[in-house]
């Protein structure tokens, strides 16, 4: 019954949520399975290459106050810090050095960073290497701001929704932030013609397998370019540090659900997951993933920019992360490739 539910799921790219459902409840019979689906229709758009994004965490600071999130601004203990413009723009250089052909800028929203100052290191940035794609991670902004920056060189933007269930955000966020005012930032950024990529945690506080069901319809839904998923951890400093982390397991499970529903999609394989998991990211890649993300940040603030605990790879320079990660991803038959990995529209 599993089996036949995957191979619909490969031909089809959809099924209800009832049947996502019996997947979820029943993963342990039909993982393997599902995983091996994945990998073949990841590889018949994608072939065995993964694609390495360059991270560079420019600031820690940030005027949200997420209940799960290490960075959020009633951490009294986080210990801030902000990138310079030349900072950020050195991290970059470097990162082409070592082959690197997208960047992706992420912070905290720290208003101390305005749309001129990010139009500007954009066109730096794309000016000094002209070949390499430009992704933003700067949460919630305006419909103008969008434009701005996508007007200035931007190409994909990552917002994580988190959860597809209002009532769900609603107990992951403080009452002045909005699940309708993230879904509006979801739908500017596609109007504006950003690759988008979405996102959210598997078991987070107070998430049910239904709600992991719905996540797959809200996917199929949207059709964002690249979905980032990873398992809730706890970080000791915030609301939630009396709930579990969630599993390597569970998530696994998940990305081999959201390759065959979003063939084409981009999928990484995420440090959540090597943290949850010493072989998490090797595991993720086997489960249909095509994307890393090592962190191209200077490594005296790695440490520094924990969004949960026990954070892996906040001590390596830039060029020892990438040979080990090389290393390990070969160990799945797959391969990085130098290349700016855009989203295929189709094959």
């Amino acid at each position: 019954m599993y089996k036949a539910l995957i191979d619909r799921l490969e031909r089809d790219a959809f099924l209800s949520r009832d049947e996502y459902l019996t997947l979820i409840k029943n993963r342990a019979q039909c993982a393997d399975y599902l995983f091996e689906r994945a990998r073949a229709v990841r590889d018949r758009y994608y072939h065995s290459k993964v694609y390495i994004r360059g991270l560079i965490e420019f600031s820690n600071y940030c005027k949200n106050n997420c209940y799960y999130c290490g960075i959020r601004a009633g951490n009294t203990k986080a210990e801030r810090y902000r990138l310079t413009p030349e900072e950020i723009l050195s991290c970059a250089d470097e990162g082409y050095s070592l082959g690197f052909r997208t960047f992706v800028l992420q912070g905290g929203e720290d208003p101390y960073f305005t749309d001129e100052m990010f139009e500007s290191i954009i066109r730096q940035l794309k000016a000094r290497h002209p070949d390499c794609a430009v992704t933003l991670s700067l949460g919630e902004r305006s419909y103008e701001s969008y434009k701005r920056l996508k007007e200035a060189g931007a190409d994909r933007y990552l917002l994580r929704h988190e959860t597809a269930c209002k009532a769900h955000y609603e107990k992951l966020h403080p009452s002045n932030m909005s699940f309708e005012n993230r879904m509006r930032c979801i739908r500017d950024l596609k109007a504006l013609g950003y690759q988008v990529g979405v996102g959210f945690m598997v078991g987070s506080p107070f998430q049910s397998e239904e709600d992991l069901a719905n996540e797959m319809l809200f996917l199929k839904e949207i059709k964002p370019q690249m979905v980032g998923i990873g398992p809730f951890i706890v970080h000791a400093d915030t609301p939630f540090n009396i709930y579990k982390s969630g599993s390597a397991e569970l998530t696994l499970f998940m990305l081999g659900l959201i390759r065959l529903t979003l063939p084409n999609v981009l999928l990484p394989s995420t440090t959540a997951l090597g943290t949850v998991d010493p072989l998490g990211r090797e595991k993720g890649i086997n489960a249909g993933a095509n994307v890393v993300m090592p962190n191209l940040s200077p490594s005296d603030v790695r440490g520094k920019y924990l969004l949960y605990d026990n954070k892996i790879c906040t001590g390596d320079e830039a060029a020892q992360c990438i040979v080990c990660l090389k290393e390990r991803i070969k160990t799945t038959g797959c391969e990085i490739v130098t290349d700016r990995g855009d989203y295929k529209y189709e094959i």
